[in-house]
């Protein structure tokens, strides 16, 4: 049996976890070039979205080569839909495919996707085995169109193609993120239950969906998890997630619970440098957040209402330094990237040389 991506990526793996509404194209690129992570997800994609040519969904799926490897995190319910979905992120050139069983919010659990999977085990398997056969038949040969992605969706590869290239037909790994149960712990009989299918990695978080993100992460649990899935007869990856502060906690717990490697989350707010256990001091810090700005405007334009989801990461970035709070809250006033730079060079005045 020839090694998957997963057994090849040098271990212990120490990678960016996706979140929905936090790791867009922006900051996935600032993360790639700051902190050089093992492998980064891109967020969420709904499936049945991209059945129906939902074009407006796509910028989800938008990369920079400078974020290789690079995994194209998807979600929903139909297991026919995976099927295309698949199909869609083998053209644009994403090194994996990882299938979302573990969001807990109820905007996504609610309608049976995410971590409601769980307690649909069945249904979960088939999207399991159903992405995996769209691997394969994409490696030999099959194209977008035939596997029946919607023409504007494939207007949309046509047009990433001319970025990326027209990538090398190759067996695509599938991956599952989840969680340890839904209401309850069920990580045993959940994790068999997934490695029937044969996935080629599994991304514990260490909580329930009940749990939502209070409490700890169950770190003894995703230990348990990890002797599961190494004893396996198909050779999976696991990796621990949840509740990881920094680089030296990350290592920490891969030696600790003996799993192939980590995901950091909510640690990497306002950090892109995470990975590298760097300490910038204000005044760089200020540069990689207006760097952050211009990278964002590059990729979803420049007008007022486009740069408002960008707010949430200056925000991130002013902590930890005198006057943070205060700097916060002006530039929650701020429309563009050149606001931001009038009002963080503003910042290093000393108060009363400073523009109202």
């Amino acid at each position: 049996m020839h090694a998957t991506f997963w057994q090849k990526l040098a271990k212990p793996v120490i990678g960016l976890s996706p979140m929905d509404g936090v790791t867009d194209a922006a900051c996935r690129y600032m993360v790639a070039k700051y902190g050089h992570p093992s492998v980064i997800f891109t967020e969420f994609i709904n499936v049945e979205g991209l059945a129906h040519g939902a074009v407006k969904t796509l910028p989800a799926l938008l990369y920079d080569e400078i974020e290789r490897p690079v995994i194209a995190q998807i979600y929903g319910i139909t297991p026919e839909n995976f099927y295309g979905a698949c199909f869609i992120a083998a053209e644009l050139g994403f090194d994996g495919i990882d299938i979302n069983m573990g969001c807990p919010s109820k905007a996504v659990s609610g309608h049976g996707g995410g971590a409601a999977l769980i307690r649909q085990p069945k249904i979960a398997q088939e999207i399991i085995r159903t992405c995996k056969r769209a691997a394969a038949d994409w490696a030999a040969g099959k194209t977008a169109r035939e596997a029946g992605v919607h023409r504007d969706i494939i207007a949309f590869i046509a047009a990433q193609k001319k970025i990326h290239g027209h990538n090398k037909r190759r067996l695509l790994p599938v991956s599952v993120k989840t969680r340890l149960g839904y209401d309850k712990v069920i990580t045993k009989e959940w994790l068999e239950t997934l490695l029937e299918c044969e996935p080629d990695n599994i991304s514990l978080h260490g909580r329930t969906l009940k749990q939502m993100y209070g409490g700890a992460a169950d770190w003894d649990e995703i230990a348990k998890a990890a002797k599961l899935v190494h004893a396996a007869k198909y050779p999976a990856t696991i990796l621990g997630n949840g509740d990881i502060q920094n680089i030296g906690e990350a290592r920490e717990k891969i030696k600790q619970t003996g799993v192939d490697g980590v995901l950091i989350g909510r640690a990497t707010f306002g950090q892109p440098w995470i990975f590298q256990d760097a300490h910038p001091s204000t005044k760089e810090k200020f540069r990689i957040a207006l760097e952050h700005c211009r990278q964002y405007a590059k990729i979803f334009g420049s007008h007022p209402r486009a740069f408002a989801p960008m707010k949430k990461h200056l925000g991130w970035y002013c902590k930890g330094f005198p006057g943070a709070k205060e700097l916060r809250l002006q530039l929650m006033s701020c429309d563009s990237a050149d606001d931001v730079k009038q009002i963080l060079e503003n910042h290093h005045l000393p108060k009363n040389q400073r523009k109202v």
